[in-house]
């Protein structure tokens, strides 16, 4: 069996995929060459040839790439801070975007001993298990409506707890239920949120438009259907000096943060920029635990 250059059977995938306009094509291709291979993405150069079924099975996923499917439906996962996460039809795909709201998030818990995080909109449950990975300590919780995405986190959360790693525990549940985890009423030292915010009608790339649930991508006419109830429900979870995290579209750089600062138990409202440098999420601290009607 003669065997092939690796790098020359990714250099034709990269070009197979730039004709086809995927956005990132030299690092799809390398990822799809590394799922096939079974090793990681930086250990290709360690693999100068390959067999002629592997540059096979390769240019079968290229097609299927150029065909615009999503590259973590491919290789059946997505990555989120220093975790990966089981997706595939019926769930959203985390983005890049949201390691800027990871991040801020944990930096909040420094110094925070076993805190008690709430991810709302968990979809896959790639925040909540990254949380998890990071604070072990941590209490984590986890609330998702759509019982196709909560399928896949109720999955990824079983993986992770039967690896033993520190338990996420996993909600059915609408944010727009005012009843929402009552138990936790005023307990949370971080409530992060992921929800669906695009604006009806805003052109997205074909593997969102395509792939991604519908329901967990837009939000109304102008995206902000769902984000009220987020404030809302997070502002009443929050234990005092709590802090709540919101992602938006970058068109929300104002009025994101307008809902957060009509809440008059939250503080220090802030809006910060994504890894592109977008207006991408807006935060707050909760001041105070009143249970007087309106106060929050």
């Amino acid at each position: 069996m003669h065997r092939q250059p690796l790098r020359l059977a990714v250099l034709e995938a990269q070009r197979i995929l730039t004709d086809a306009g995927v956005a990132s094509p030299r690092v799809d291709a390398e990822c799809l060459a590394a799922h096939v291979l079974g090793v990681p993405r930086g250990r290709l150069p360690m693999v100068p040839l390959v067999d002629p079924p592997v540059v096979e099975a390769l240019r079968v996923l290229v097609f299927q790439r150029a065909q615009r499917v999503p590259l973590q439906h491919l290789t059946g996962t997505a990555a989120l801070g220093a975790i990966d996460v089981a997706v595939g039809p019926g769930v959203f795909i985390p983005r890049p975007e949201t390691e800027a709201l990871l991040a801020w998030g944990l930096a909040t818990l420094e110094g925070v001993a076993e805190p008690l995080v709430i991810d709302l909109c968990t979809g896959s449950g790639a925040v909540a298990l990254a949380v998890a990975h990071a604070r072990p300590d941590a209490q984590v919780h986890a609330v998702e409506r759509d019982p196709v995405a909560l399928s896949w986190a109720r999955r990824n959360v079983e993986a992770w707890a039967s690896a033993g790693d520190t338990p996420v525990v996993l909600y059915a549940g609408d944010v727009a239920d005012r009843g929402l985890l009552g138990a936790l009423e005023g307990t949370a030292h971080l409530v992060l949120c992921n929800p669906p915010y695009v604006p009806v009608g805003t052109p997205l790339p074909p593997e969102v438009a395509l792939y991604d649930p519908p329901a967990a991508v837009y939000a109304g006419e102008d995206g902000l259907a769902v984000i009220p109830d987020v404030v809302r429900t997070g502002t009443r979870l929050l234990r005092e000096g709590g802090q709540l995290a919101i992602e938006h579209d970058d068109s929300h750089a104002v009025a994101v943060p307008a809902l957060l600062a009509a809440r008059r138990v939250l503080t220090d409202v802030a809006e910060h920029v994504d890894l592109a440098g977008r207006p991408r999420f807006a935060t707050a601290r909760r001041t105070t635990v009143s249970t007087s009607p309106g106060s929050t």
